[in-house]
């Protein structure tokens, strides 16, 4: 009896703690202080920063100033108003979420001007709107079955030359699938893929080294919780959400990253954060121990001395 309630309420907390970590996230979901970025003549400009509220922060710009504000991803969104026409400028390399909430505030604000509207954006396929957070997620899931698998076939030697070659091999594969899709990369975006999967593959196989099998209990709760998080803006998180689970993910960066180089542009912390992510990698294959192998019976091997056949406890205790 102590079993059966034992393992019902532990099935009762992971459901419950899955469904706060990643449907939790979306059923949340309300815009708070987006970003967009205004360009119109003085009286306008007044009529539309009253416009402002708590889902959206207007700024009322230059031209210049807006067009860079859009370039470097501080807005979602730009609305320049002319005499008798409004448009309204997107970035493909700003989360589609955000462009999507801008694009449609920004048209709301134009039609309240009496004005028709115009959209000047390169306008993402479904693919390559998917691509950032698919890559992720796959990147992830290579290194992490690749880590598993040496622990289940008791490998013992080169697990981190195991962890690099199944992240080049992982890195090619997406690469593989997404050109079938229809996307195309970088060379930098390339380079970008490999060092994710690479500091991936070598933190997940430091994790196995020192916990074994009981590492997919942290690795599996990364992955179930990432698409939801890093797929979102933090402007449209719950504030929890986005201080305890987006401000850290390392799914967000990857995506993020990925999203800014497909489309030309440059990242600088990414590159940091993945360089971390592979030295912490590093530091836990090359520290302590591995883990215990795991039987399936429960029992601990003992290992024989070869000079008198006694056990190595044994041995050790007679002596």
């Amino acid at each position: 009896m102590r079993t059966v309630l034992i393992t019902a309420v532990a099935g009762a907390a992971v459901a419950f703690l899955l469904g706060l970590l990643t449907f939790g996230v979306q059923a949340t979901v309300h815009p708070h202080d987006v970003p967009l970025a205004v360009v119109a003549p003085p009286p306008i400009a007044e009529r539309v920063a009253r416009a402002d509220s708590a889902e959206v922060d207007i700024r009322v710009v230059s031209a210049d100033e807006a067009r860079n504000l859009l370039r470097d991803k501080e807005v979602y969104g730009v609305l320049e108003i002319a005499p008798g026409q409004a448009t309204i400028r997107l970035n493909p390399a700003v989360n589609p979420s955000g462009t999507q909430v801008a694009q449609q505030v920004l048209t709301g604000v134009a039609q309240g001007a009496g004005l028709p509207v115009k959209v000047e954006a390169a306008t993402p396929t479904a693919a390559e709107r998917t691509a950032p957070l698919a890559a992720s997620a796959l990147l992830w899931v290579g290194g992490m079955i690749a880590g598993l698998l040496f622990v289940v076939l008791k490998g013992t030697r080169l697990r981190w030359l195991s962890a690099v070659t199944a992240a080049v091999l992982v890195t090619g594969s997406t690469v593989g699938l997404l050109a079938w899709w229809g996307v195309t990369f970088t060379a930098q975006a390339l380079a970008f893929m490999l060092a994710v999967a690479v500091s991936f593959a070598l933190l997940q196989a430091g994790l196995f080294k020192h916990l074994g099998i009981r590492a997919m209990g942290v690795l599996g709760i990364l992955y179930l919780m990432a698409p939801a998080v890093a797929g979102q803006v933090p402007e449209l998180l719950n504030p929890v959400y986005k201080a305890v689970l987006w401000s850290w993910t390392p799914f967000r960066f990857s995506a993020e990253g990925l999203r800014s180089l497909m489309y030309d542009g440059s990242i600088s912390t990414e590159w940091w954060v993945f360089g971390g992510i592979a030295l912490i990698g590093l530091v836990l294959l090359l520290a302590g121990k591995k883990a215990q192998t795991d039987r399936a019976d429960g029992i601990v091997d003992v290992g024989v001395d070869q000079a008198d056949g006694l056990p190595s406890a044994e041995r050790q205790h007679t002596a």
